[in-house]
């Protein structure tokens, strides 16, 4: 045991403890109501929040004792499992605002979203290690995605599309493995492609494309590396249907409220009226938690002392909302010490995933990093106003016992793995 413990990544293990206990506090501010009481007190957001870290406390003993192989000899079964937990919302499921993503045992929920993503991390680091397996290869390629979408189709329905969206970071994961960068690109024209043509509209978009493939056409000329014209034409003709087709997405497909969303985001409503009440709606929490974070000034106003966090002001804040607190009462100093943390974090995650000696431990560390990273990125994105509000917690932080036992199962596997590497070929 104690050869064990030598073994484990105590700084990565202090990383967690810090972004725990500090989103716990953050957690203790923004439902503190002035009335002294227990810490444990089960009716209060605070109390319940240390009963789940204490419960993670137990997990991480409970997953750093078992063996280290049992994680890739069945993560075909934990997967599988996980799926038919998700199937089973549909039939068992409780609905909590509006969303069927949990399931009610006694007194409390548990959200099986939580626990699939680390799931699909075991069963997509299954498959890529096999050595039979070439990313390389359409068909490997093509059941890749399937083991990643298909939890993210289950989810999306319920509907939690937040949850769902955050599959997309095992694409980080595929890159690393030997994805061709074409992919990325495609996916990054597209986003940008649908973006700039509800900016600019369908001319605009297809007067920049044309010019875009024309200096594609220039250069590649130039370095004798000649990209032929009929390719190029393909190209401008799908982008152009695209561009076409973002239109009924838009206005056929989106809810009103996912409308209002892109509207707020990309400022797309001129009547400055309609605005100003989509702002008061939809953006209603994303206006006072940037209001929230700008009082804090550079040092904070000092822990409960935010007027704004007291004020309840921001709705959610001890969830999604939890870094707007933060950024409130601990100002600047105390927004980029998280953020430092939060960074430290994924760069040792992704130091430990290279130093592993097993293609499994390797990809399943990516994936721990790039989940981790993608709802770090779009949670703090969303509460500073520069993306739209898609309902992701900020990892350890966000209150929430699902969430944060899901984080601390999905890291601590890991941990597990890295603390094995010396004995992955004895």
């Amino acid at each position: 045991m104690s050869d064990f413990l030598k073994k484990v990544d105590w700084f990565s293990i202090l990383l967690y403890a810090l972004l725990v206990f500090i989103g716990w506090l953050n957690i203790y501010s923004a439902s503190f109501t002035g009335e002294l009481g227990s810490v444990l007190n089960a009716e209060t957001y605070y109390g319940k929040q240390l009963v789940f870290i204490i419960v993670s406390c137990v997990l991480i003993v409970l997953f750093l004792t078992v063996e280290a192989k049992f994680y890739e000899r069945f993560s075909s079964i934990i997967y599988l499992v996980s799926l038919l937990s998700l199937l089973g919302l549909y039939v068992f499921g409780k609905n909590v605002n509006g969303a069927t993503s949990w399931y009610a045992i006694g007194g409390m929920t548990l959200q099986p979203s939580e626990f699939a993503k680390a799931a699909t991390a075991l069963a997509l680091a299954k498959f890529l290690s096999d050595i039979q397996t070439d990313i390389q290869n359409p068909k490997d390629l093509f059941r890749a995605f399937i083991i990643i979408s298909l939890p993210a189709l289950l989810i999306i329905p319920q509907p939690d599309p937040g949850s769902a969206l955050v599959y997309a970071a095992f694409f980080f994961v595929l890159y690393r493995e030997g994805l061709h960068p074409m992919y990325l690109l495609v996916g990054l024209f597209v986003v940008v492609l649908f973006v700039s043509t509800l900016l600019y509209g369908t001319i605009w978009v297809f007067l920049g494309c044309a010019l875009l493939l024309g200096l594609v056409y220039y250069f590649s000329k130039k370095k004798k590396k000649k990209v032929s014209i009929p390719q190029l034409t393909i190209i401008l003709i799908i982008a152009t249907a695209f561009s076409y087709s973002v239109n009924f997405i838009y206005n056929s497909v989106f809810e009103q409220r996912h409308r209002d969303r892109f509207s707020l985001w990309l400022r797309l409503e001129d009547d400055p009226l309609k605005l100003n009440q989509i702002r008061k709606t939809i953006g209603y929490n994303t206006y006072q938690s940037e209001s929230a974070i700008g009082s804090g000034g550079f040092m904070g106003k000092g822990f409960l002392e935010g007027t704004r966090t007291k004020g309840n002001f921001v709705p959610e804040q001890h969830t999604d909302y939890i870094f707007s607190t933060v950024g409130e009462e601990w100002g600047f100093v105390g927004t980029s010490a998280v953020i430092l943390l939060f960074s430290m974090l994924i760069l040792r995650l992704l130091f430990l995933a290279e130093r592993q000696k097993s293609a499994f431990s390797r990809i399943y560390g990516y994936s721990v990093a790039s989940i981790i990273f993608f709802h770090f990125a779009i949670n703090v994105g969303m509460v500073i106003g520069l993306l739209p509000t898609v309902g992701i917690p900020l990892p350890f932080f966000s209150y929430g016992g699902s969430g944060l036992l899901g984080f601390t199962v999905l890291l601590f596997i890991f941990l597990k793995l890295d603390a094995n590497r010396i004995n992955e070929w004895m």
